[in-house]
């Protein structure tokens, strides 16, 4: 395939430019782009730490460590697809209301002119805009969601729209099939036995971390194989699904979850499969550890998640 568009303008950003996702060109439109990369800068959504709306600007920091050949996946993605960085969407942080209309208006700009939307959060809450968007184009959804949490409670402080409901959501507004939705990495204590009757109710599988920990990533693999057939397929990865060991810097951390390696390993399992985009959530800098090693394995996840969508081409 012909190398030509964004990535023909590669450079690496000069002392005191702002970072792009690792290091792609940015650029104002989706037009001529099978990837558009956008950070969504929101955490009004959070019921404990907040912090989640630097998550975007952490992430591109971090990013600009990644060099372009995938050695596991066999792929170069930005060979095989054109993919640059569309900034942020213009959130209203004092309006979840108002902010999804933000996410739905620019997703909806950039699904019409031809891209696949991965977006960098920003908590999990933005999932519901960006599921709203996409079903528009594509009908019911499948949905790969790695979290520790199940984001189906049905409200929080009185409030429909939060992080931990997005899903309920989705499902009740017929932007998800829940037969075709799987979560993975579930962990920490919960309200009640009642947390998951939803789930019974609406057939949604959901692994967790002792099961993917006790039967392996190949059988969590395996389970996903289901879904590379029945429509396309959306992918939402909460960082904290990976234990606050590897990934501390996150609004409601719970111990005993993924490696890096793990959820680097998971990710990549979703080659094959009829994706149309993507998210990374949860990212808070005011908690990371040394070095910044949560945006930088939320930025090898992003990575990685183009890498499995350019291997569609």
């Amino acid at each position: 395939m012909s190398t030509s568009g964004p990535r023909d303008a590669f450079v690496s950003p000069r002392f005191g430019q702002i970072a792009t996702f690792m290091l792609l060109p940015a650029v104002p439109s989706a037009r001529d782009l099978d990837i558009a990369l956008l950070g969504i800068p929101y955490d009004g959504g959070t019921s404990y730490r907040t912090g989640a709306r630097f998550g975007p600007r952490a992430v591109r920091e971090q990013s600009s460590l990644i060099r372009p050949w995938n050695p596991v996946l066999k792929v170069h993605p930005f060979e095989r697809m054109r993919v640059a960085d569309c900034g942020d969407v213009d959130v209203v942080p004092i309006s979840i209301e108002r902010t999804y209309e933000a996410i739905e208006r620019r997703l909806g700009q950039v699904i019409a002119e031809g891209a696949m939307p991965v977006c960098v959060g920003g908590d999990h809450s933005i999932s519901l805009a960006i599921l709203r968007a996409l079903a528009r184009r594509h009908g019911r959804l499948g949905l790969v969601h790695f979290d520790a949490h199940p984001d189906t409670w049905d409200e929080y402080f009185g409030s429909k729209y939060f992080h931990g409901t997005p899903f309920r959501r989705a499902i009740e507004e017929g932007l998800v099939d829940p037969r075709r939705m799987i979560q993975v990495g579930i962990r920490g204590p919960l309200y009640g036995d009642e947390d998951f009757a939803f789930h019974q109710q609406h057939g949604i599988e959901f692994h967790r971390i002792e099961s993917v920990k006790e039967q392996g990533t190949a059988w969590v693999a395996e389970r996903f194989s289901r879904l590379r057939t029945g429509g396309p397929v959306y992918c939402s990865f909460d960082i904290d699904a990976v234990d606050p060991a590897y990934a501390p810097g996150t609004g409601t951390p719970e111990v005993g979850g993924l490696t890096s390696y793990e959820a680097l390993v998971l990710v990549r399992a979703l080659a094959g499969m009829p994706l149309v985009g993507a998210d990374v959530v949860e990212v808070s800098p005011l908690y990371d550890g040394p070095g910044q090693i949560t945006a930088l394995l939320a930025a090898n996840l992003l990575f990685e998640l183009v890498s499995v969508l350019a291997l569609k081409k």
